[in-house]
Order: C-alpha cells, then sequence, then structure tokens
C-alpha cells in the first residue's frame, strides 16, 4: 500500500522535472534566438573623459558609455578589457580582440592598418601648463623648454612636428596622469594633449590651464582589423546614427564636457560660436554639382543658389573664410578635387566608405534616401518587382546609382547612366527609361517645380552627405567647415536655409513655358553663354592658327626632324578625343605638376592644341596642292627657300585654304560645347542649367539650337565674304 503513494510522488516528480527541462530548453533557445555575437572591445585606462577608473574601480566615460548605450540599441554584447592605449592596440594587431574604442584619432596612417567606424567626436590639440605658471604664453615662448607628450596620440605628433621650429625637447609618457604630474612638478613647462581631455582635467582641479586656442587634430573612431568584423562597423555605425537622433549622444557628451569654464584660455575654439583662427581671411577654392535642385541649381538670374550653397555662405560668414565657387558639375568637381585644382566640393556628396578612402569629410549636413520614379501618367510600375526588362536611369557616382546597380540583378532591369540629372528626368519622360532612382529631397523638389515624375514606394535608406576636401590636405579647413555647421545648426540659420528649400510650398502655380516666356526669362543666361562661346573660339582659333602654321610648314619641310615631330603631334592629336584632351589638361596634368589651372584657361589650350593639328593638315594640303614646278622655278631663280615659301608658295596656299579655315572656325565653335565638362558655362551648359531649373527640356534645346544655327550662319557669311576678297586680293 505505501508502494502507491510512492510511485505518485515520482510521477509527479518526473513530470516537474521534464516539465523544467523542457521550460529550460525553451529559455535557453529563445535566449540563444535573442542575443546576438560577443564581442571583445579593448579599451584605455587612463583617458578621462574618454575613459577612466570611478572610486568604485569601474571603467567609465564618454567612450565607454557610448558603447554600452549603441550596444543596447543594436543589440549585442561585449566584453570591455582596459588595457592602456598601446597595449589595447597592440592585442587589436595580433587578433586578441575584436576592436578598440580609446580615443583613437582616425590618420592615414591607422587606416593603413585598421577599419574605422564612423567618426563619433572631433577632438583637437591644446597646450596646457601649469595653472601657477605666467611665462609661457604661446609656441614662441617653449624655446629650450621640456615638453611632454603621451606616447601614439595626436597631440605628439604635433609636438614632433613643430619641435625644431620652436626649439623644444620632448618627453613621452605612456599614461596621461604621469604627463600632467611631470608637468606639475616643474619637469615639463608645458604639454600637449587633446583639448577635451585637458579641458576635462582642469574642470576635475588637475592643476593646469589651457593657454593655446585650439589646434586642428581629427576625429575619433572605434577600431577593427582590416578587413574583419565588416558587422561590427554597420553595427556600430546604426547606433551611433540612432543615439545622435534620439538624444542619447548629447546627454553623454554633455554629462562629462558640460558648458566649457570661462578660465580655460581657448576654450571658446570648442564651443558654440567658435572660429577656427587658421582660416580667418584665407580665400579657398570650392566645387558644386551645377544641376541637383534643391541643393544646387542657377536662378533666373544667372545665380547659383540651393541648400548646399546657402549653408557653405553661411558657415564661410560665420568663419569668416572666403571662397570661389566653381560650379562643374558632379564628376568634374570630383575629379578637380583629386587633382588639387580646388579645395573642396560640397554637391550633395554622400560620404561612403570608398570615398572617405580618397577624401576627408566634414560632419554629416544631411541625411538623404532613396526613391523611385516614374512618369506621371504612368501606371505601369508600382512596384521593383514591375521593372523587370525594364530600362532604369540613374546618375553617375551618386548613392542611388549604387543602389541600382546592387538591385539590378534581383528585379531584372537594365541600367542607363547620366552625368546631369535633367537629363535623366527627360529620359524619363521620353519614354526612354521607364524608372529612375534619386535621392528623395532631389525628386521629390524638382515634383514641386513640375518636373513630370511621380514617386512610386518608400523611401529607401540612403546616406548622409558631406562636405569633401583632399584627404590630408587642408585639415584647417576642414575643422573650420565643422565648427562653422556647428554654430549655424545652434544659431536656427541651418533649419531656417532647410526650411526655405524643403518644407515651402512653390511660390507660384507650375505652368508650361512659351518659347518665347523661355527665351524671356532665360535670354541674359543665353547671351552670357554664347560671349564665352565666342571667346573661346576667338582665342583657341589665333592660338591654334600660329601652332597650325609652324606645324604645317614643318610636315612640308624637307628636314626630317622637323617633318617627324609635326607627324607625331598631328597623329596625337586628332587620336585624342577632344573629351578626354579637355579632363587632361584640366585635371591631368594640373595633378602631375601640382598646379592650378583656370577652367577657362584649360578650355583654350584644349581646343588650340586639337584644332592646330587639324589646321596644320590645311596647311600642308594647301602648300602641296601649290603646283610644285611655282618651287622649282623660283629656286632656279635663285630665291632661297624660306623666301621662296613666303612671297610664292603661301599666298596661293592661302587661297586654296581659306574655306577649310572657315570650316574649321565652325568646328572649333561647336566643340566648345564639350567644354561644358569642366564647368565652363558656354553656350550648351548655359541651356542644361536653365533645364534644370524649370524641366523645359525640348524647348530649351530647340532655343539653343536656333541660336548655333543664327551665329554660325552669320559667321558663315562674313567668312565667305572675306575669301572672296582674299581670292580677288
Amino acid at each position: 500500500m505505501a508502494k502507491a503513494p510512492m510511485r505518485k510522488i515520482m510521477k509527479i516528480a518526473l513530470t516537474v522535472l521534464l516539465s523544467t527541462v523542457f521550460l529550460l530548453a525553451a529559455a535557453g533557445g529563445n535566449l540563444h534566438a535573442s542575443s546576438s555575437k560577443k564581442y571583445t572591445i579593448a579599451t584605455d585606462t587612463t583617458y578621462a573623459p574618454f575613459e577612466f577608473q570611478d572610486v568604485n574601480g569601474n571603467i567609465i566615460g564618454i567612450d565607454v558609455e557610448l558603447l554600452a548605450a549603441i550596444a543596447k540599441e543594436q543589440n549585442f554584447t561585449y566584453e570591455l578589457k582596459p588595457l592602456g592605449f598601446n597595449a589595447a592596440v597592440q592585442a587589436l594587431e595580433s587578433g586578441q580582440v575584436d576592436a578598440v574604442i580609446a580615443g583613437m584619432t582616425i590618420t592615414e596612417a591607422r587606416i593603413q592598418k585598421f577599419d574605422f567606424t564612423e567618426p563619433y567626436f572631433e577632438s583637437g590639440i591644446v597646450m596646457g601648463i601649469h595653472a601657477s605658471n605666467t611665462k609661457i604664453k604661446g609656441y614662441a615662448d617653449l624655446k629650450g623648454q621640456n615638453i611632454a607628450v603621451k606616447l601614439g596620440t595626436v597631440s605628439a605628433d604635433f609636438a614632433e612636428k613643430n619641435k625644431e621650429k620652436y626649439g623644444y625637447t620632448i618627453t613621452a609618457f605612456d599614461e596621461t596622469a604621469n604627463m600632467y604630474e611631470d608637468v606639475k612638478s616643474g619637469n615639463a613647462q608645458a604639454l600637449f594633449e587633446d583639448y577635451p581631455v585637458l579641458a576635462y582635467g582642469i574642470t576635475q582641479g588637475n592643476g593646469l590651464k589651457i593657454v593655446t586656442a585650439k589646434e586642428p587634430s581629427g576625429s575619433y573612431g572605434v577600431a577593427v582589423q582590416k578587413g574583419k568584423n565588416a558587422e561590427f562597423l554597420k553595427s556600430f555605425n546604426e547606433g551611433l546614427a540612432k543615439i545622435e537622433k534620439n538624444g542619447i549622444y548629447k546627454k553623454i557628451t554633455e554629462q562629462y564636457l558640460g558648458e566649457q569654464p570661462k578660465d580655460i584660455i581657448g576654450s571658446p575654439d570648442a564651443i558654440i560660436g567658435a572660429k577656427v583662427v587658421a582660416v580667418k581671411g584665407k580665400n579657398y577654392g570650392v566645387a558644386t554639382d551645377t544641376t541637383y535642385a534643391p541643393f544646387e541649381f542657377q536662378t533666373e538670374q544667372g545665380d547659383f543658389t540651393g541648400i548646399d550653397l546657402e549653408l557653405l555662405a553661411a558657415i564661410a560668414a560665420d568663419q569668416e573664410f572666403t571662397y570661389d565657387l566653381k560650379p562643374l558639375g558632379f564628376n568634374a568637381a570630383v575629379q578637380a578635387l583629386e587633382s588639387g585644382q580646388v579645395d573642396a566640393v560640397i554637391a550633395g556628396m554622400t560620404i561612403t566608405d570608398a570615398r572617405k578612402q580618397k577624401f576627408d569629410f566634414s560632419k554629416a549636413y544631411f541625411e538623404s534616401g532613396i526613391s523611385m520614379g516614374v512618369r506621371e501618367d504612368n501606371d505601369a510600375i508600382k512596384t521593383y518587382a514591375d521593372l523587370k526588362g525594364q530600362k532604369v536611369a540613374v546618375k553617375i557616382g551618386t548613392v542611388s546609382a549604387d543602389f541600382a546597380e546592387a538591385n539590378q540583378e534581383k528585379y531584372g532591369f537594365n541600367i542607363t547612366k547620366f552625368d546631369e540629372t535633367a537629363n535623366m528626368y527627360e529620359d524619363v519622360k521620353s519614354g526612354n527609361a521607364q524608372a529612375l532612382f534619386e535621392d528623395y529631397p532631389v525628386l521629390a523638389y524638382g515634383i514641386t517645380q513640375g518636373n513630370g515624375l511621380k514617386i512610386i514606394g518608400e523611401k529607401e535608406p540612403g546616406g548622409e552627405y558631406g562636405i569633401a576636401i583632399k584627404k590630408g590636405g587642408t585639415p584647417e579647413l576642414l575643422e573650420a567647415l565643422n565648427q562653422g555647421l556647428e554654430n549655424i545648426i545652434a544659431s536656427g540659420e541651418y533649419q531656417s536655409i532647410l526650411d526655405k528649400y524643403l518644407n515651402s510650398e512653390p511660390t507660384q502655380e507650375i505652368k508650361g513655358n512659351t518659347f518665347f516666356s523661355l527665351i524671356g526669362e532665360s535670354y541674359t543666361n543665353i547671351i552670357a553663354g554664347l560671349a564665352t562661346t565666342l571667346y573661346l573660339t576667338f582665342f583657341s582659333l589665333i592660338i591654334a592658327l600660329i601652332i597650325g602654321l609652324l606645324l604645317g610648314l614643318c610636315s612640308v619641310s624637307t628636314n626630317r626632324i622637323l617633318n617627324g615631330i609635326a607627324t607625331i603631334y598631328i597623329d596625337i592629336m586628332r587620336g585624342i578625343p577632344l573629351l578626354v584632351l579637355a579632363f587632361m589638361i584640366y585635371n591631368g596634368i594640373p595633378n602631375l605638376l601640382n598646379i592650378k589651372l583656370a577652367a577657362n584657361i584649360a578650355g583654350i589650350i584644349t581646343l588650340s592644341l586639337n584644332a592646330a593639328a587639324y589646321i596644320a593638315e590645311i596647311v600642308r594640303g594647301g602648300i602641296e596642292a601649290v603646283d610644285s614646278g611655282q618651287m622649282e622655278a623660283a629656286r632656279s631663280l635663285g630665291l632661297p627657300y624660306g623666301k621662296t615659301m613666303r612671297r610664292v608658295i603661301l599666298p596661293q596656299a592661302i587661297r586654296i585654304m581659306t574655306p577649310s579655315f572657315v570650316n574649321q572656325f565652325v568646328i572649333t565653335l561647336k566643340d566648345t560645347s564639350i567644354l561644358s565638362v569642366i564647368g565652363i558655362v558656354e553656350l550648351t551648359q548655359t541651356g542644361k542649367l536653365v533645364i534644370a531649373r524649370n524641366f523645359e527640356s525640348f524647348k530649351m534645346w530647340t532655343i539653343i539650337a536656333v541660336v548655333y544655327i543664327i551665329i554660325i550662319t552669320v559667321l558663315t557669311k562674313l567668312s565667305k565674304k572675306l575669301e572672296k576678297r582674299v581670292k580677288n586680293g
């Protein structure tokens, strides 16, 4: 009888045990399903306010809290290893850790060894001295003194770079605290340190003070091994964007930095309203796109305007530098920056990993997205799936083009690429392409201006726009751009500019232009473009005639060397397409020789070199068309070769060559249209700019064509009259 209750108890116990195992297994399965990869992340130990130990022995600081907030947002876990800066870097190199977050400045040398996240903090270098020191007021007072720096930092690099200039010696330390103590004890008279670190230390009573304004240094990023942990980089970047947007980032940084103490000399460079002294009064060349409304486009008065250009003007005014704006078009602008023709590019340029290998970028000033557009009467395309077998238009070099490439195989469409936004729109409106991919604000603005398109579907994640400078080129300009952007954001001017273009209704009802109204609103632009076309043609032909005449004479010379030089030149210049030659002259040669070349000068050189080759052939043909017996007769009479050529052969040859010269004049005039690729606003480029503003493609190109026909007809008639005079003379 006792066995029955025992069996019952055992049965219940077994049931409970099995249930518990089941629940634990389920819980374990759920835990495994919801948890993500765990990373090992190294950090510094004494780099307040970014990472340091509190009274309870816990590692805290800006870096540590940012990492925790991002991990929470992105649902990943990590083990933090406080190793010290050098040990952390070595651990990353050897693969002992997955990443390093340690106030690590992104430098070109480090980019060769590591991959970095997006910058999460902009820093700067300042000089600190003992609080009671009244002798050292600037770099000039450091002669013969000892300076303390921390190993492996940008501040140490800055000290080394200026060592000979100011005549000091350097002592390097592994730890920030030891560096501070060396100055406080009098062993070193000053130190160089990242501004936020030193400023925080002063607020905590480290006994020092800052005596210089902030020098440009760099941006902090989280490092991973080269080519590894791409998923961590992506996750960190996404999390950083989220905490910046929801205010957590600001809360963390203000917790440690707050409002800057008034007694810190030089601190105005780190607060709102700061100015980067190094750029004050300097002038920079800044390139931009030409047809990318609402970011950059031309008004009816011929002025370039848009979000980018108003932001640039506001930043320049805030930071007290000036600039020459060069509206080149996106591709030409990027090439001009690569070749050193300009100092910066602002052109709705998305910050990408590939571009960061070539350029340094300012802080992001706009977050965009990608949309699909179709003709407004197109009801067949409703989703990406409807694009199968269709043609899709994109603009070269944009994130939208990258998006199209990435999804081309998935949805089975073909891609057509354009240099100009307006041409891409026209391709869809004409039915050559069924859809296009474009940055959302650009397409949305164009629709409000009557571009004849509509947006299909939801906006895809795009990217962030930044201002680009040449890699390592002008760090003081980059610092000024960042500081100026912060200032205009704080003042509200930034939001006012965005609202002006993105959040306002069109000022007038959209209606189509007639040919006459289009001429009326654009005639000043057309006249200016025509004047540039004639100016380029005139000066190019004068130079080409001189070069061509000399080469033509060389080509008929009995001297083999002269004949060979002429032949080689003519073959090369006739073999290079004019478009390629324009890029070579404007971008290639300046990059090779490290010089800057004005677009108009480059255009004249391009046309001159090209036309000279053809004129040389005209001269050679004209001379050879003269009866060879006349040369023999003149020489038999004792006339030297040169005089025979001048007095006998050339006068007859010129009559033969004149029609060909007139034809070459017309060809060169039309060839000026190619120079729009290097940003010259001649007649054809004027048409592009007007179309970008009003989207009246057919009407505008008809007007431009008529202008070309009129001017070429008039000039041809005048040339023929001249030809008759020459023949009759």
